[in-house]
This record gives structure tokens, C-alpha cells and sequence, in this order.
């Protein structure tokens, strides 16, 4: 018999945590995994999912604006946000009870509560009880950075994307500070349902890293849906007034002030570390306190390790669930393997739609020098009826040396969708002959993917 209450504890009830203590259960092991919120993590319940229901709700009243190119006249048209946060929310309760049944349907022991070191084979619990396992799981996640009051005098009065979550009735105006992708799909979110936005970004552009083309066009489609940008700044303070028609003061440079009904603060994310005792345990973290990890997610304690946004590598909820996934068929299967970080698609829930996968052009210059370059802006078949000025991007980054296709830039409607799809072939070392080779399916959007031709 093993010396150990557990073969495995996983510290975490988010995508990562779940995958590796299911899969780990059903090979036998004993196992038990800690959350002291609720299952499901960031992405289930305060993150992508939310969000995306968000984001179809702006669609939904973007929808209906354009409407009228196709015929139909629909009339005054209200949004109650209130029963719609209703729905969302049950959903993400349904949702959170899957991940539930999940773990204990495999055999996880579910503890729901906070689990914190005392060495590296010994947890406390909050309710006093003490645990032991032979290996232990990290996957705590992140959590959206808020500045304190000697960073940001009044960051108290604001909202971070958590918050945004609990909103039950919209403010007449919003100032969102953070140019990067939650900063602007709430942006698009905010606007589609009414209310008046206001982005203040400390670079020219949004998306910082992203390929320069989307990067343009993205600020583009925003100032399309009426958003106001504010380049080159920062906000510095928060003032709250008595006045309920100014409610905030926000301060963005030494001579503007912006006044609005609500703060968003957009600025990051950090690492869920704090308070887990892992001092205690030998795991060591880098400077922004994540845990530093080796290839298999293995960290500076053999029988310890960690995957997810608490590592800080790619913090996609996919990458967490791989990362998952291959600790434990390593450990518990003997068949070892680990992620590869290269080629990972990601998408931008912008309106319209960000999807890439791949280098930028300025990182394949940089890696292999000559670049061949393949670009298209259209506006889309649908947006000729309808009034939306929105156009579509398209790029491919491709190796001038053997035409290999190293990236794929998209923007436009359902860009998520074909990126997807495209990281196959990326991934594969798909040529632009390959590309090219392929038949066009018509009339689409994504056609256009197989029919540039003409280096720009």
C-alpha cells in the first residue's frame, strides 16, 4: 500500500486540472482534486464562455441594425440585459455541475475548497485537514491584474473582467483601459449593445504582437462601431464624483480628463500563486510568479508539477486542456509526450473576428529573411446589402525559400472558424502551392484563402 492518501491531487477545477485528473482516475490511480470556487475555471466561469454568449448578444443587435438590407423592418427593438445575464448564467451553472459529474463519474475525489502546501507531499485544507500524494498538480490558473491605489489612485472604483460578469444592467458609457484581446472584444461587446465606449491603449494600434495588417484593421472596424480610441496614454486616476450624470473623473494625460458612467481595466493577467505555500514546497517562480516548468510540466520539485495559466507559457484554454492531457498519459500511461508550442491558432472574439495561427510577417522576416507576401481586403458578399462598412483581411506569410506557409492572418466574420482549419495545414507544413492546388469553394469568404495569387 502506498505511504500516500493520493497517487495524484490536483489543485484547480479549471480546463488543465480536470483533464489530467479524469484521465489520471481512469488509468486506476487514486486521485482527488481541490477547487474551492467552482468547477469549470476561467474559461467556464469567467471567461470564454461568458464571454462568447456576450459577444453573440452584440452580434444579435448588430444583426438587426443591418437587417434592413435584406428587407425587413423590424421596428424599435430593446435589450434586457438583466434576463439575458440571467440565461448566461444558468448556462454556466449547467455548465459547471458537467465538470462536476465529469471528475466524480472517472472516480476523482472532488474537495470543494482551498488546498494550500506544506511540503512537497503534504496539502492543508481549509477546512484543517491534511493530505498527502505521491504527485501533485499546480492548476490554479490567473486572474485579471488590478493596479493598487499608489499605482492607480482610485483603481478601487473600477471593474476588471470579472466584474464584468455581474452586470446586470448596462452603463450609459464605459472607459476600457488595455488595448489586448479582453480590452477589445468587451469594447465591441459594450458597443454593440448601446453603450458609448471609450478605449485608451498606450501603443497606436491594438493587439500588441499581433501581425501589423490586423492590427490596423482591428482599430479600423472599431472606430466602425463608433468607438472612441485614446492613443498613447494611460489612465493615471479615477476620481469619483457625486454627480450621478459624471459619476468618474478618469484621468489619461496631465491635460484630458474623460467623464463616464463605468472603468474597465483590461491591464493583464496574473498567475493564481499567492498564498499556495509553494515556498514551502520548493517550487520555484519566475519574476511575474509563475511556476517555472520544464517541457513536461514538471517543476523544480520532481513530484510536482504544473500546467495552465499559472505557468504563464500560452494561456489558451486548449494549450491548458493539451498540457493536461499529456502530463498524465506521461505519468500515469507511460507514454510520454509533450505540448508543442509551436503553430497554436488563437482568435480575437472582436466583431468582426480575429483569427491567426503561425509568425507575423514582421517574425518571419526576422527568423528567415526573405518573405514572399500574400494579402487581400475585401468587404464581404453579405455586407454589400446591408450598410456595414466592415472589410475582410486576409494574409499569408510565406518562406520565399521553399514557399512553405509559416503564418495566416485573418479578419472578418467567421475568421475564427477557417483559422481553425488552416492550422491543419500550417501544422503540416502546408506549401503556397499547396494552397494554391486546392479547389475554391464558392461563394465564400474563405475561398479567397486559395486564390491569392498575386505577391504584394
Amino acid at each position: 500500500m502506498s505511504k500516500f492518501d493520493y497517487d495524484l491531487f490536483v489543485i484547480g477545477g479549471g480546463s488543465g486540472g480536470v483533464r489530467a485528473a479524469r484521465l489520471a482516475a481512469q488509468s486506476g490511480a487514486r486521485v482527488a482534486l481541490a477547487e474551492e470556487y467552482r468547477m469549470g475555471g476561467t474559461c467556464v466561469i469567467r471567461g470564454c464562455v461568458p464571454k462568447k454568449y456576450m459577444v453573440y448578444a452584440s452580434g444579435y443587435a448588430k444583426a438587426l441594425k443591418h437587417a434592413a438590407g435584406y428587407g425587413f423592418d423590424v421596428g424599435a427593438v430593446t435589450h434586457d440585459h438583466a434576463r439575458f445575464m440571467a440565461s448566461l448564467r444558468e448556462e454556466v451553472t449547467r455548465l459547471s455541475g458537467i465538470y462536476m459529474k465529469g471528475q466524480t463519474g472517472a472516480g476523482v475525489t472532488v474537495l470543494e475548497e482551498r488546498a494550500e502546501f506544506e511540503d512537497a507531499h503534504t496539502l492543508r485544507l481549509a477546512s484543517g485537514k491534511r493530505v498527502t500524494a505521491e504527485k501533485i498538480l499546480i492548476a490554479t490558473g490567473g486572474a485579471p491584474w488590478r493596479p493598487s491605489e499608489m499605482e492607480m489612485p482610485g483603481a478601487s472604483y473600477a471593474m476588471v473582467s470579472n466584474d464584468v460578469f455581474d452586470m446586470d444592467v448596462l452603463p450609459k458609457s464605459l472607459v476600457i483601459n488595455g488595448g489586448g484581446y479582453i480590452g477589445v472584444e468587451f469594447a465591441h461587446v459594450f458597443a454593440g449593445l448601446g453603450v458609448d465606449v471609450t478605449v485608451v491603449i498606450r501603443k497606436d494600434r491594438v493587439l500588441n504582437g499581433f501581425d501589423d495588417d490586423v492590427r490596423t484593421d482591428v482599430m479600423d472596424n472599431l472606430w466602425n462601431e463608433g468607438v472612441t480610441t485614446v492613443t498613447g496614454a494611460v489612465i493615471s486616476s479615477i476620481e469619483k464624483t457625486s454627480d450621478p450624470a459624471e459619476p468618474f473623473h478618469v484621468q489619461v494625460r496631465p491635460d484630458e480628463t474623460i467623464t463616464t458612467h463605468a472603468v474597465l481595466l483590461a491591464l493583464g493577467r496574473k498567475p493564481n500563486t499567492h498564498g499556495l505555500g509553494l515556498e514551502k514546497a520548493g517550487v520555484k517562480l519566475n519574476a511575474d510568479g509563475a511556476v517555472i516548468v520544464d517541457a513536461f510540466s514538471c517543476t523544480s520539485t520532481p513530484n510536482i508539477w504544473a500546467v495552465g495559466d499559472v505557468t504563464n507559457r500560452i494561456n489558451l484554454t486548449p494549450v491548458a486542456i493539451r498540457e493536461g492531457h499529456a502530463f498524465a498519459e506521461t505519468e500515469f500511461y507511460n507514454k510520454p509526450w509533450a505540448f508543442d508550442y509551436t503553430n497554436v491558432p488563437m482568435a480575437v472574439f472582436a466583431q468582426p473576428e480575429v483569427g491567426v495561427v503561425g509568425l507575423t510577417e514582421a517574425e518571419a522576416r526576422a527568423q528567415f529573411g526573405e518573405i514572399d507576401i500574400y494579402r487581400t481586403r475585401f468587404r464581404p458578399m453579405k455586407n454589400l446589402l446591408n450598410g456595414n462598412p466592415a472589410r475582410t483581411l486576409m494574409k499569408l506569410v510565406v518562406r520565399a525559400s521553399d514557399q512553405r506557409v509559416l503564418g495566416v492572418h485573418i479578419v472578418g466574420e467567421d475568421a475564427a472558424e477557417m483559422i481553425q482549419m488552416a492550422a491543419i495545414a500550417v501544422k503540416m507544413g502546408a506549401t503556397k502551392d499547396d494552397f494554391d492546388r486546392t479547389c475554391a469553394l464558392h461563394p465564400t469568404a474563405a475561398e479567397e484563402l486559395v486564390t491569392m495569387r498575386t505577391k504584394v
